[in-house]
């Protein structure tokens, strides 16, 4: 049986061809037909794309959340949709990833902050503040994850039109978030878990930055989910909400709903998500997440019957905006 080669090596270098056993191709017997900067051109524009999508799903999964929200606890839900998940990627790709020693408490943080710290403090945040304010905050996390990646990466760094095109994006973001209103109150408890919510994601986005590329996508997606959900039970234990009832997943719409999280918005969207940051980098991927409060009002408008106002439509455009003014950034060559 012929070895397979391991599909992570270290923390500290890129695997050679070599090693992962690949034979450079021979340009002189197979000339390319594409140049290698149209190459480049078509793969930054599908990872684009992908990001996009990814945004479109992660900002409709808040209306499955408001509904199995009913049923059970942000922790309960959050513990589902990570097994649910794990056991997806595993179907998807039934290849084990080694185990990395010290490397594991990688991912086991990046499990933490891109999961359980992530969505426990979003979700509970939910709770002691207005859903608009969370929305906002929130949506901060690109600038956040700007800020980390000049500090963190070498090939990153801040430039006068990411604070131009975050000014430009926010200002979108506060118009569809309070789609019509004039009013956004204040709640410190609720607003500082949101912050948290989006420095812990910007964490993760930085941290993820430095695996993307070396590790397979969805063998990364699902250890971080993995971790995501064994950190979750503490959570569960803590609070008392071990006993899950899943009478109610014998309704279509919560097992719909459980579904659209778990396959969609958790297996599928950190796996995709792990290629884009690798093709685009983590600044110019995480300027996607400034669009989701208005997919999330689009989505609320036609599935929900929510009131969707002028306002946020001129905030849309001021986002979108922004997000190509941030990604007009030069990278290095």
């Amino acid at each position: 049986m012929t070895p397979q080669p391991a599909p992570f090596r270290s923390f500290g270098r890129r695997a050679t061809l070599k090693e992962m056993h690949i034979t450079p191709m021979n340009p002189k017997a197979n000339p390319p037909t594409v140049s290698a900067s149209q190459s480049q051109s078509h793969s930054r524009l599908l990872a684009h794309l992908m990001a996009l999508m990814v945004s479109a799903i992660w900002a409709t999964t808040f209306v499955c959340s408001k509904e199995l929200l009913v049923y059970y606890s942000p922790a309960q839900v959050m513990f589902m949709r990570f097994v649910i998940a794990y056991f997806v990627l595993w179907l998807l790709r039934p290849r084990p990833l080694p185990w990395q020693g010290r490397g594991e408490l990688t991912f086991l943080l990046l499990g933490i902050l891109g999961g359980t710290l992530y969505f426990f403090t979003e979700n509970t945040a939910l709770k002691h503040t207005f859903a608009a304010n969370v929305s906002i905050i929130v949506a901060m996390a690109p600038i956040l994850t700007s800020i980390l990646a000049h500090f963190f990466t070498r090939d990153e760094k801040l430039h006068t039109t990411v604070w131009v095109g975050f000014a430009v994006a926010m200002s979108g973001v506060v118009l569809v978030v309070l789609n019509g209103a004039l009013v956004l109150k204040l709640s410190p408890v609720g607003d500082l878990l949101a912050f948290l919510a989006a420095a812990s994601w910007a964490c993760y986005s930085v941290l993820i930055k430095r695996l993307s590329g070396r590790v397979d996508s969805t063998l990364l997606a699902r250890r971080v989910i993995l971790y995501g959900a064994v950190t979750s039970v503490p959570l569960l234990a803590a609070r008392g909400e071990l006993s899950i009832d899943f009478t109610p997943l014998a309704q279509p719409k919560p097992l719909f709903c459980i579904l659209f999280l778990a396959v969609l918005g958790s297996a599928v969207c950190f796996a995709v998500w792990n290629v884009v940051i690798d093709r685009l980098g983590v600044v110019h991927a995480n300027n996607y997440i400034y669009l989701q409060p208005f997919i999330t009002i689009v989505a609320s408008h036609f599935l929900l019957g929510e009131p969707m106002s002028w306002t946020a439509i001129v905030g849309a455009l001021l986002i979108i905006g922004g997000v190509i003014i941030s990604g007009r950034q030069k990278r290095p060559q």
